[in-house]
């Protein structure tokens, strides 16, 4: 089979031909029709994060088709329409128990991210107990999206605990926060989004935002205390996560609201302990998805609820073309890789 390979950090991927993997037992073989990509592959490219042993195939937005499955699978069979969900785990500490698996203390592994090869290839080996049925109605590329951003997107309203009535501010409307935007509005939030680019800030428009913050233009915090008469913000959700922003989450947030944190950097946020308790305030962090989430935002995704974000698609093998336009920073939404396969099945419809 092809694959991209990262052969070192820094440094563009190779595609190249490689083995195909062979499922153990408990795992089934993937033929790869779509891999999204996002902030997270910049980071392992740069060697940020997750520095998985190289060389190394990235990718954690797999959607595709079961070709094989080990003895031990149960559940899927040659032919099925699958995504999969990113993490290993255990499933017998605490988290796993408590359906928090996305923070399991024995995590075996990421899927495209450190210790398993991921979809930036042509055929994936994965655990069976990860894999779960793709809707028929869902395209390839909106499939591969629900593997990361919607279902980080749809954990992290969760987590936010929005009510129906109250005002949120999201930070950010790239891949996550285009549909961070999207599930907010469903929830019955007042959603006030922030973007550099007058482009996104459109986008976020179209998705549904109802105020279009520029945060070059004004001084963030003061114009939402001037957009919610002086109250702030119920929730702040932070899918950027550097100093600067979780400062003005802090700032525009309501006594008793909520931060919560989607974006991992290596920043730090210094909050005045005195003001944090006697506003009593929140800051909640929030990794992924559970499996379920990624379930039930694809269900959304079937049914309509959830608009398409992805708005360009690469061939596979111009994979680091697509990342290029990724670091730019200048595409809207989810960009998405496409297999050879891929290509083909997307050409038929």
């Amino acid at each position: 089979m092809r694959a991209a390979v990262l052969r070192a950090f820094k440094q563009p991927l190779e595609w190249q031909e490689v083995a195909t993997p062979s499922p153990e037992p408990d795992e089934v073989l993937v033929q790869v029709m779509a891999c999204g990509i996002d902030g997270t592959d910049l980071k392992l490219l740069d060697g940020f994060g997750y520095t998985p042993d190289l060389p190394f195939v990235m990718g954690h937005e797999v959607a595709g088709i079961v070709t094989e499955a080990g003895y031990r699978v149960t559940g899927f069979e040659e032919g099925d329409r699958v995504i999969a969900y990113n993490f290993t785990t255990c499933g017998d500490c605490l988290p796993c128990r408590t359906y928090r698996e996305q923070i399991c203390v024995n995590m075996g592994g990421v899927l495209g991210a450190k210790d398993r090869h991921g979809g930036y290839a042509e055929f994936v080996a994965i655990p069976g107990r990860q894999l779960v049925h793709a809707p028929e109605l869902v395209s390839w590329p909106d499939s591969a999206v629900c593997c990361d951003a919607g279902m980080t997107a749809f954990h992290a309203i969760d987590r936010s605990g929005l009510r129906v009535g109250e005002t949120v501010l999201i930070v950010g409307v790239g891949g996550v926060g285009s549909i961070a935007v999207q599930l907010a509005k469903a929830a019955g939030a007042r959603v006030l989004a922030v973007e550099l680019s007058e482009a996104k800030r459109e986008w976020a428009r179209q998705l549904g935002a109802d105020e279009l913050l520029d945060p070059e233009e004004n001084d963030l915090a003061v114009e939402v205390r001037a957009l919610t008469k002086g109250e702030g913000v119920d929730c702040v959700i932070d899918i950027v996560g550097h100093t600067e922003t979780m400062g003005v989450g802090i700032e525009s947030l309501r006594n008793g609201g909520r931060l919560v944190i989607v974006g991992y950097t290596p920043d730090h946020y210094p909050v005045e302990g005195k003001y944090l308790a006697q506003n009593e305030l929140e800051i909640i962090g929030t990794r992924a998805g559970r499996k379920q989430d990624l379930i039930e935002v694809s269900r959304l995704m079937a049914s309509g609820k959830i608009r398409s974000i992805v708005t360009q698609t690469f061939p596979m093998e111009n994979a680091n073309e697509a990342l290029a336009v990724l670091r730019s920073g200048e595409n809207l939404g989810r960009i998405v890789l496409l297999t050879p396969a891929g290509l083909r099945a997307v050409d038929t419809t």
